[in-house]
């Protein structure tokens, strides 16, 4: 049975690879959370049920409910670090479909609002954004990651940031980079190991293959023993 050499991936791909990552790295930071600061409902749209479901939903993602909100026309302020928090992410190029909509149990759930929510809507300098519906609901949102979205690289020029936000963001950045390098380092490393051990098993493989072709050819030359 021929021998196949198994296709390990070579230190110089590993490399290219990671380097490639790192190129691309920067671009997978440029998203910002967005949470709910307070929501009023005026309105509930379920008659069977006393107490409302009411939820938070993105086009593509995941529902997101709001275990507190049972009571019309009370305010409910948040400090953004509940268990449900934060409701989606944004990023400065591309704006989402979401809205507030109520569990119903007979047909389709109720909807509070729909609309397009974009990073851009946070451009006030405390990073807050707020949506309201005539008879149904009053919300604020906090989005104070995307100050540095729409500001971009005007932003020291327009005076959007202070200077120890720039501090703390350029060194969440480079933790995360020096963070993922070690660990892609690590990674490189132990295919390197992985694939000198594997060369280590061919070449033996090839020597003992040797050793058996010369053994058949002496039984076919009768010059065994």
């Amino acid at each position: 049975m021929p021998f196949r050499e198994s296709r390990v991936p070579s230190p110089s791909f590993i490399c290219s690879s990671f380097v490639l990552f790192l190129g691309l790295f920067p671009v997978c930071m440029l998203s910002a959370v967005v949470t709910l600061d307070s929501i009023e409902i005026y309105k509930t749209h379920e008659w069977l049920k006393s107490k409302p479901t009411v939820y938070f939903h993105c086009k593509g993602e995941n529902e997101t409910e709001l275990p507190d909100v049972k009571e019309v026309n009370v305010s409910y302020v948040f400090k953004g670090e509940e268990s449900w928090q934060p409701l989606t992410e944004l990023t400065s190029k591309k704006c989402k479909r979401c809205g507030f909509y109520e569990k119903d149990t007979i047909k389709a759930d109720d909807v509070f609002d729909e609309w397009e929510i974009c990073a851009s809507d946070f451009a006030d300098g405390d990073g807050k954004y707020r949506r309201t519906k005539v008879k149904e609901f009053d919300a604020t949102f906090l989005c104070t990651q995307c100050l540095h979205l729409v500001a971009g690289p005007n932003a020291a020029a327009t005076g959007t940031h202070s200077s120890k936000d720039k501090e703390l963001h350029l060194a969440v950045v480079i933790f995360i980079s020096v963070l993922v390098s070690i660990v892609l380092l690590l990674g490189i490393f132990a295919a390197y190991k992985h694939w000198q051990k594997r060369k280590r098993q061919q070449d033996q493989a090839r020597f003992l293959k040797l050793f058996e072709d010369g053994d058949e050819l002496e039984d076919e030359l009768g010059l065994g023993p």
